[in-house]
């Protein structure tokens, strides 16, 4: 039971993060992209100031949907596939 409930807690962060369109917008980027830095990122989706990129990364990252990788100075994001599969599999489709 307990199990379930960490399920659920996770699903409606998830959720929640894709819950906002540039977020989604974003995630499903990142799908069709992998491995992009911040600025790759801002100038794919061109609307979006660089504070409110890293803030929506953040979100994403904090609900568990993507990972990041330090080169240096550079972050680099991508979707995490497993929990994509599990709690959004619509965006691989």
């Amino acid at each position: 039971m307990a199990e379930d409930n960490a399920d659920v807690r996770q699903a409606v962060k998830v959720y929640k993060a894709l819950g906002e369109p540039t977020r989604l917008r974003i995630a499903l980027l990142l799908t069709e992209e992998r491995n992009l830095c911040c600025s790759d990122i801002a100038g794919k989706l061109e609307s979006v100031a660089g504070s409110t990129l890293s803030h929506h990364l953040k979100q994403l990252t904090d609900c568990g949907l993507l990972n990041l990788r330090k080169d240096g100075t550079y972050i680099y994001y991508s979707v995490d596939r497993e929990m994509a599969e599990k709690y959004a599999p619509y965006l691989l489709a």
